[in-house]
Formats: C-alpha cells, structure tokens, sequence
C-alpha cells in the first residue's frame, strides 16, 4: 500500500474527527472512525466524551442506509476494543454488522489486550490492514501512551522568561512586589488552550503564595484543570505515579523555577514549552535550562516560543 492509496486519505479524517474530542476523553484515547462505501464516506464518528459512545459505535449510528456497512470498510485510528468498559466492545459491533475489512492506524497499547481486537475480527472472516498512519496515530495519543504503558501522566513543563534568561524579580510574600508579566494577548491565550487540553495543572507552594494563581481557561473554551500542589514533603516520583490512580492522563507544570528543575532533575517530563520575552531583566530568578530536542520555534508578537521533546521517553 503506498501514499497514494486513498487509505491515507482515510486515514486522516479519522485523526481530523479524534481530535474533536480533545480535552474531553481523558483518560480515554482520541479516537476517530470513518465508512468508506465504493470510494465514498457514508459514515463517520469520533468519540466526543468519556464515557460515551465510542467513534466505530457512532460512524456505524451516522450510516443512512445499513445495507452498505456489508460491503464497506471501516477506518479507524485506534485498534477497536475487545473488553467491556463503560461500553460494550467495538469489534462485536464490527462482527454484528457484517463489516467485512477495517482498516487500523495504531494497535491499542494496553499490554494485556494489545492486537486482541485484530486477533478477533480476524478469526471472524474480516480482513483487517494495519499501520496506517503511525506514526501520526501515535503523536495524536502520545498522552494515552504514556499513561497506559508508564502508568504515570504526560507531563508538560511550562515556563516564561526574560530575554537573558531570568523568570521573575525576586519577590518575598506581602512585599508587595508584582510577578513579571513576560507574555503577551497571544501567547496567553495559548497558554490557557494547552490548559483545556491537560487533565491537570501542578504549582508549587511559592507559586500559590506569592501569585495566587487561578490555573483557570478564561481566555479559552473548555474544562478547568485539576488543580494539583506539589508536596515538598513527598518524593515528586512518588506524587507523579499517584497521579495514575486519579485518572490524570496529563499534567501541565506550571510552578516555579525549583519544582520546574527538579521535574528536569528526576527526567519526568515529556514536553517543555518556554516563552522568551524580548526584554531582559539582568537580575531575578533564574530560569532552569531546558533539556531534550529542540522540535519547534515559533515568533509569537514580541516572545519566541520554544518546544522540546524529552527523547528518551519517546
């Protein structure tokens, strides 16, 4: 099968649907599904919320006429569920329905049921392609993957910063001092946009006493954050995999510059996204320097924005 083949086309309207459910399926995965009839889509769906119907139950529901699913096939950019969770499994849909070929982008990772989908609907006459895709399959869920197979959240680090390195004045509490406000309208909006994305948000005491922060999305659209505060008391890898127990798919770390280091000391960080000003501040708190691949810069108003990826967690 090659690049041309219309199964990537497919493909990539399943990720485009998955992505609808951003923010609102945690912990569950993203996940799209799209009906493809005679080289044309008759159905399609994306699981929209946790604990609701899944993108294969919703692609077969959107299907105006039920005779076509007997000769169609079925994209999907996730492995089809095999086990009842909150729904029954996808692939006794798949089999009801007489869908006779599904197309796969990424076989669930959960280890005990990883291909148990694909062994399925298999063994039931369906013929099923898969890696379609990925590598983008897996970038889409790159926050499920790590929650499923380290049993800990996707840990975004976040910080901003003067121009030579420093990220506040030095500032006491009630000294009436104000924190130095490094972004600007843009670059706080997305800040608050990666915010709706993440199940939780962490600070660190200081954090909370000095600035009072609310750790809201109001300047975007989505759910709050769970609002979690580092315990100083507690081994920080001890706090993190407790995570996994609450359902926290990911966390953004938006503390200050000890809590951020020590996140970078343990290497328990997937992402770190930093937000250069373009003044100087000479003298302050120093900012932790960042670690891993540098994948994106981006020129945001006056602040340059800077993405990297930790690659041994990859």
């Amino acid at each position: 099968m090659n690049r041309n083949d219309n199964s990537f086309l497919y493909m990539r309207r399943c990720l485009q649907l998955a992505t609808y459910g951003r923010g609102f399926v945690a912990p569950n995965p993203m996940v799209g599904a799209v009906i493809v009839h005679n080289n044309r889509i008759v159905g399609e769906g994306f699981h929209g919320k946790y604990g609701g119907p899944h993108a294969e139950v919703q692609a077969v529901a959107s299907v105006k006429d039920e005779k076509f699913l007997k000769n169609s096939t079925l994209y999907v950019n996730l492995e089809p569920c095999s086990h009842y969770g909150k729904t029954p499994p996808c692939v006794d849909l798949i089999r009801e329905k007489q869908i006779p070929r599904v197309v796969v982008g990424q076989e669930d990772p959960f280890p005990e049921v990883s291909g148990r989908g694909i062994k399925i609907l298999r063994e039931a006459g369906i013929e099923v392609i898969c890696g379609i895709l990925e590598e983008e399959c897996r970038e889409l869920n790159k926050r499920f993957l790590i929650y499923t197979l380290q049993h800990r959240p996707y840990i975004i680090l976040k910080w901003a910063q003067s121009s030579d390195g420093f990220m506040d004045q030095l500032r006491e509490e009630n000294d009436g001092k104000k924190p130095i406000k490094f972004s600007n309208d843009f670059t706080q909006m997305l800040v608050h946009k990666t915010r709706a994305e993440e199940s939780a948000i962490m600070v660190g005491t200081q954090t909370l006493r000095l600035d009072k922060p609310a750790l809201n999305v109001r300047y975007w659209k989505g759910n709050d954050p769970k609002k979690i505060t580092a315990d100083s008391r507690q081994s920080l890898r001890q706090q993190i995999y407790a995570l996994y127990d609450r359902n926290i798919q990911s966390l953004m770390v938006e503390g200050g510059a000890k809590l951020l280091q020590s996140f970078l000391n343990e290497n328990l960080w997937d992402e770190v996204q930093i937000e250069v000003a373009a003044f100087p501040l000479t003298k302050g708190v120093v900012a932790p320097v960042p670690k891993g691949i540098l994948q994106n810069v981006q020129k945001c108003e006056n602040s340059v924005l800077f993405h990297y990826r930790n690659g041994s967690n990859s």
